[in-house]
């Protein structure tokens, strides 16, 4: 499987001299408060009907270069420190929430929901296609777990497009957590169940991690549980069907042609139960997936593993997240050196 270009637009990459224009839009404050607004993006009609994408920046001076963050699962951005780690490394800072996520989120949609991963490339081109217009030189992906996922599959649909000129990974998925049964068994009868009946039903988000992470229940983090409630959405057939068919896209072996860093924890806990390093592991994908996966990327991948992280590195207690900041910035500095 791979994501296809939507309508992609001319791949332009402005002078290095041009100073970088306002990106065009009826642009709102957004929920995060005086220095951050969002704008909404039309998209064509999918198998919910209607839907919109939401990009959201930080107001700040505007860089030459730019990064767009993807998030997760049962997520959406709301991570005001990493825009503002990111516009220090001089990146301006723009985050998409995707279509039935967060933002994007309409009445008549399922939360969370598509059939196909390939359907977010749409949001991913007009985001892009926008940042450059504006005279971003450099554009880097940002994704974070399902994101990375969804960036790496486009990026690698894309290559030779120069849509993009690295990718950051934050645990990206790339395999099931679960044993050999759900990995191959299970998985058979969700894909033919995904087929047929792509609404059902077919399992839940494990609720500990969340916890963990909400100050309302001891967590360090402030965020909307009604878009990002700990315990999900429930997971449709037809979602997990097309994830499934991407982790095996990766397991075969990708050809992204830009840099890629790929950051994740240096253990893995148990993500079926409450457990005292919950603030100190990924206790939602296996580290050792990540690890034997990231290098069927592409031929420039980097991999980093961060002591005491989380499965979202950003939100991981000091010092293991200054030290995830800190391997973007080498990786940033080494791959993408100043014009």
């Amino acid at each position: 499987m791979t994501l296809p270009a939507t309508e992609p637009g001319p791949d332009r990459r402005p002078g290095d001299g041009a100073a970088p224009r306002d990106v065009p839009g009826d642009w709102r404050p957004d929920v995060l408060g005086e220095d951050w607004e969002a704008l909404t993006l039309p998209l064509r009609p999918d198998e919910q009907g209607e839907g919109v994408a939401t990009l959201v920046r930080r107001r700040s001076p505007r860089h030459r270069r730019a990064v767009l963050y993807v998030h997760g699962y049962v997520d959406y951005f709301f991570q005001r420190h990493l825009g503002e780690a990111w516009e220090e490394m001089g990146y301006s800072f723009y985050a998409l929430d995707l279509r039935a996520y967060g933002r994007s989120l309409l009445p008549h949609q399922i939360p969370n929901y598509t059939t196909e991963l390939a359907t977010h490339a749409e949001e991913l081109e007009l985001a892009v296609r926008l940042l450059r217009d504006a005279g971003h030189t450099v554009v880097v992906g940002h994704g974070h777990s399902t994101g990375g996922l969804i960036l790496s599959l486009w990026a690698h649909a894309r290559r030779g497009s120069g849509v993009v000129d690295a990718l950051v990974l934050n645990s990206p998925w790339f395999d099931l957590n679960r044993g050999w049964v759900d990995r191959v068994l299970t998985t058979r009868a969700v894909d033919v169940i995904g087929g047929v009946a792509p609404r059902v039903v077919v399992g839940q988000v494990s609720h500990h991690y969340g916890e963990g992470l909400h100050r309302d229940s001891g967590g360090a983090w402030d965020y909307d549980l009604t878009l990002k409630p700990h315990r999900g959405f429930g997971v449709r057939a037809g979602w997990i069907r097309s994830v499934r068919r991407a982790h095996h896209a990766v397991a075969r072996g990708l050809a992204v042609d830009v840099p890629v860093l790929v950051c994740t924890s240096d253990a893995t806990g148990p993500a079926d139960r409450l457990h005292d390093a919950l603030d100190r592991t990924d206790s939602v994908l296996a580290v050792e997936h990540i690890l034997e996966r990231a290098p069927r990327l592409g031929p420039d991948v980097t991999v980093v593993q961060v002591p005491g992280g989380i499965h979202d590195l950003a939100l991981s207690a000091e010092p293991a997240r200054r030290t995830y900041l800190d391997a973007i910035r080498t990786f940033l500095r080494e791959r993408l050196p100043e014009a």
